[in-house]
Order: structure tokens, then sequence, then C-alpha cells
């Protein structure tokens, strides 16, 4: 039958174990008869360096820790001392990563697919020119009436709009693209619209290069003679991230046309037709006078 042992005792072993006792030690001083029970007693205490013996892998994990510390990988520990890998992670892993230090190999790899990729977008960009050209030919030349259709639908999309809560009717048309104000233009020619009613007003971003975008504007509608408002300034906001920067930005420019209202009514009867969204009751010809 099993001795057992009282709380004191084991307390003891503790004690002793903390000063430096071995387990044998600790045993002949207790009168304990299994040392197995001494080593479950003072499990939780390192043993003292002088019991330890000594282990042939010490010298190599000291070595291992210190190539580590140079920067070489597991794979470079490992061959450098004929160890496994495993072996080198329990040796080091409590260390910290080594910068990355890329191979040649590896740059080189890298030098090849960034200019694969640079030359398969120069391509693509080609290949998406090329198909623009071919539906542009296809389409050709836009007749006066056709050119008058667009432009109700440019306008009907873009430009201001009369509303129930705001039942004003004037031309005033807003964009970004210089192609879409020379096409707005051509339309008011078409028109027959006087370009003495014409007014310009530049919108744009006051960290801008404004005078520069007003040059531009003024330079595309006609120079000198084009009649321009104030410009209208928008505010920055420091948390809102601009994508609209750079020498390609210019704003916006409105085109307004004084004494427009019989002009927006041609111009919504247009779009009328081009939609096919006159309302019925406006399509009865007994409303005609």
């Amino acid at each position: 039958m099993a001795t057992r042992y009282s709380a004191e005792v084991k307390a003891e072993a503790r004690r002793l174990r903390a000063e430096g006792s071995s387990v044998q030690q600790i045993a002949d001083r207790l009168a304990v008869r299994s040392t197995s029970a001494v080593q479950r007693w003072v499990a939780t205490i390192s043993p003292p360096d002088w019991t330890r013996r000594p282990n042939a892998k010490d010298e190599l994990r000291e070595r291992a820790r210190a190539l580590r510390t140079s920067g070489m990988t597991y794979p470079q520990i490992a061959a450098e001392l004929s160890v496994s890998k495993s072996s080198v992670s329990l040796w080091v892993r409590d260390l910290p990563h080594p910068p990355r230090d890329m191979k040649a190999g590896e740059a080189k790899r890298l030098a090849g697919h960034r200019a694969y990729f640079a030359r398969r977008r120069a391509e693509a960009a080609e290949e998406r020119l090329v198909d623009k050209l071919v539906w542009a030919d296809a389409i050709g030349s836009l007749s006066d009436h056709e050119l008058t259709l667009v432009g109700a639908a440019l306008y009907w999309a873009e430009g201001s709009k009369a509303k129930e809560w705001r039942p004003g009717e004037c031309v005033r048309f807003t964009n970004s693209d210089p192609a879409m104000i020379l096409v707005f233009l051509h339309f008011l020619q078409l028109l027959e619209v006087d370009p003495s009613r014409l007014r310009f007003a530049v919108q744009i971003h006051e960290r801008a290069d404004v005078v520069s975008a007003e040059a531009f504007w003024r330079e595309l509608v006609g120079g000198p003679s084009a009649v321009f408002g104030k410009t209208s300034l928008k505010r920055h906001n420091p948390l809102t991230t601009r994508g609209n920067t750079g020498e390609a930005y210019r704003g916006c420019l409105r085109v307004s046309v004084l004494h427009s209202a019989m002009l927006y009514r041609r111009i919504e009867g247009i779009w009328w037709a081009v939609s096919g969204a006159v309302p019925a009751s406006l399509s009865d010809p007994s409303r005609v006078v």
C-alpha cells in the first residue's frame, strides 16, 4: 500500500528544490522512499543547473540562434549545421523574422512579370482603340437632322430642366467634356440660336489651376468674343479624396442661352419625338388651336 505524505512534507520538498537540492537529496532528507513522488511534488520548479546533464545539441542550438540573428533562413541554418529544419524551428522560433532579402533571381522574375503586364496593357489599349475606330467608321458622318436629335438627347441628359416646383423654362447645359460642349454648341447652331445670346461660366475646384482652365474654355468656345461670367469655385473639403486632379482637370463649363423659354420648349418637343414620351393628353389633335 502506498505511503501517504502530509502537506507539510510536500511543502518542505518544494522549498528544498527551490534552494537547489536534487530529487534524490530531498528524498533522503525527508525519508521518502519514492523519488517519483518527490518528482511529482516539485514538477513545477525548474531543476538547478548543476543537476542538468550535458546536452550534445546545446552548442548547435546556440549556433543556430546566432545564425538566425544574423539573418539566415531555416533552410540555410539547417544546411549549415546539418540538422533538420524542424530542429531549427524549435531552437529559434522565438526570435524575430529577419528582413527579407530579395534574391537576384526573384528580382529578375518580378521585373519580367512587370514587363509582361506593361506590354499586355499596351496591347489591350490598342485593341480597345481599334474597336472604337471600327464602330466610329461604321456610323460615319451624321446629318443635320441626326445631330439635332443627338443634341436634344444630350441636353435632356445634362441640361437644366423645368420642374413642377421650379417651372422656369431656360436653357442651361453643363459638362466637363470639351467634345460634349462642342456638340451642344453645334446643336444650338442648327436651331439657329444667335451666338450673342450665349453666356459661359466655369465651375471648378478652388485648388485647381483656375486661370489655365478659364483660358482653355474661352479658346474652345470662341476666344475673346465669348462672354464669360464669374467663375464658380467649389470649396475644398479636406475629408474628400478627389480624383479630378492633374493638368487634364479643367472643371466644367456652363453654357446658358438668354431669353430661351421658346428654345427650351422646342428642345423638349424634339426630345418627346426621340423618346416617344409625348403625354397622351397632349397628343390629342383636338387640343391644337
